[in-house]
C-alpha cells in the first residue's frame, strides 16, 4: 500500500509538471537547466545526505550489494543480447534497445522511491548500483550506440571519452559518501542541514521534468507501438519480478531485497534518450521509450512490489 501511495504522489507531481510544460513554463530549455540542477546538485547532495542517519550497514553488507550490483548488471548485458532478436527488432535499433533493457532510472525516481520506502540509509545500499550504472552507461552503453565505422576510426578518443565522464559529480558523490560512513566522519551540522535541504528539491524537480517530457510525445503513437509495449512488459515486470525471485534465494536481508527492487523495477533511464541523441541513433525511439515505461512504472512498481510479497520476499 505504501508502494502504490508514494508511486501516486509521484505521479501527480508528474501531473504538474505536465501543466507546466502545457503552459510554456517548463519548456525544453527550462527542463534542461532543471534535469542539470537535478544531476549535479540535488541526486548528489541525497547520497552525501544518506551518511548522516544513526544507522550503521556493516561492511559485509555493504561487499554482497557490491556483488549483486554487478551480478545485476552482467545479467542485463546478457540478457540484451538476446532481446532484440526475441522481438524481431530492426538491426539499426539493436544498440537503442540493449541500453534500454540494462540502464534504468535509478536517480531520478529510484532514489526518491527508496528514500519514501526504507529511509536515507537505503541510498547508501543503492550508492553501489549508482558507481556501476555509471562505469556501464559511458563504456557498455557508448559502445552500443555508437555507429561502426565512427568506432573504428576513433576508439582511442571513445575510450578516453568515457573515462572522463566516468568521474562525473554522481559517481564522486557516491565514492565520498562511502568514504564518510566507513571511515566514520562525522558531518558538521550546518552541513547535514544544506544537504538536506538539496536533497529534498530531488523528488519534486525530477518528476515535474519528467512530466513535462509527456507534453512532447504522441500517447497515441507510444500505445500503437505494439513491440514497445511487450518491451515495456519485460522491461517493467518479468525482468524485476523474475530477478527479484532469483535474488530471494540467496539474500534474506529485507532492506537490501527491497533496494534491489527498486533499482530493477524502475523504467528506461533517460540517459538513453540522451545517449542516443547524442550518437545519432534513433533518439526518437528512446525518447518514447522512456516516457512510455516511466508512464506504465506508477502501475507496475506497485505490482512488482505485490508480487515479491506473495512470493514470501520481504520489501
Amino acid at each position: 500500500m505504501l508502494v502504490l501511495q508514494q508511486m501516486m504522489a509521484l505521479f501527480l507531481v508528474m501531473i504538474a509538471g505536465f501543466f507546466a510544460q502545457q503552459k510554456g513554463i517548463l519548456d525544453e530549455s527550462a527542463c534542461k537547466k532543471v534535469s542539470w540542477i537535478v544531476v549535479n546538485i540535488a541526486n548528489p547532495a541525497m547520497v552525501l545526505s544518506s551518511v548522516s542517519g544513526e544507522g550503521r550497514i556493516r561492511s559485509g553488507e555493504m561487499a554482497v550489494m557490491g556483488m549483486i550490483s554487478i551480478g545485476v548488471f552482467l545479467s542485463l548485458i546478457g540478457l540484451a543480447l538476446v532481446l532484440p532478436k526475441i522481438l524481431h527488432v530492426a538491426r539499426e535499433q539493436y544498440g537503442v534497445y540493449r541500453v534500454m533493457t540494462v540502464f534504468s532510472n535509478i536517480g531520478f525516481m529510484g532514489f526518491p522511491i527508496l528514500t519514501a520506502l526504507y529511509g536515507k540509509k537505503s541510498l547508501l545500499y543503492a550508492a553501489m548500483f549508482v558507481l556501476a550504472y555509471n562505469v556501464l552507461v559511458y563504456t557498455y552503453g557508448v559502445l552500443c550506440l555508437e555507429p561502426k565505422g565512427h568506432k573504428a576510426k576513433a576508439s582511442g578518443g571513445i575510450v578516453l571519452e568515457c573515462l572522463k565522464k566516468i568521474g562525473n559529480v554522481g559517481v564522486l558523490a557516491s565514492l565520498g559518501a562511502l568514504a564518510l560512513y566507513f571511515g566514520d566522519i562525522p558531518l558538521p551540522g550546518m552541513c547535514s542541514q544544506v544537504f538536506d535541504m538539496l536533497a529534498d528539491m530531488t523528488a519534486p524537480l525530477s518528476m515535474m521534468v519528467i512530466g513535462a517530457s509527456f507534453g512532447q510525445m504522441s500517447v497515441r503513437e507510444m500505445a500503437t507501438d505494439l513491440r514497445l509495449l511487450v518491451f515495456s512488459g519485460i522491461k517493467l515486470l518479468l525482468i524485476p519480478i523474475g530477478g527479484m525471485w532469483i535474488l530471494s534465494k540467496f539474500v534474506d536481508n529485507s532492506m537490501l531485497l527491497g533496494v534491489c527492487m527498486v533499482m530493477l523495477a524502475t523504467p528506461v533511464g533517460s540517459m538513453t534518450a540522451m545517449l542516443a541523441q547524442q550518437y545519432n541513433c534513433d533518439s526518437e525511439l528512446a525518447s518514447k521509450g522512456v516516457a512510455l515505461t516511466t508512464l506504465l512504472s506508477v502501475a507496475t512498481i506497485p505490482l512488482v512490489s505485490a508480487a515479491c510479497r506473495g512470493m514470501g520476499i520481504p520489501v
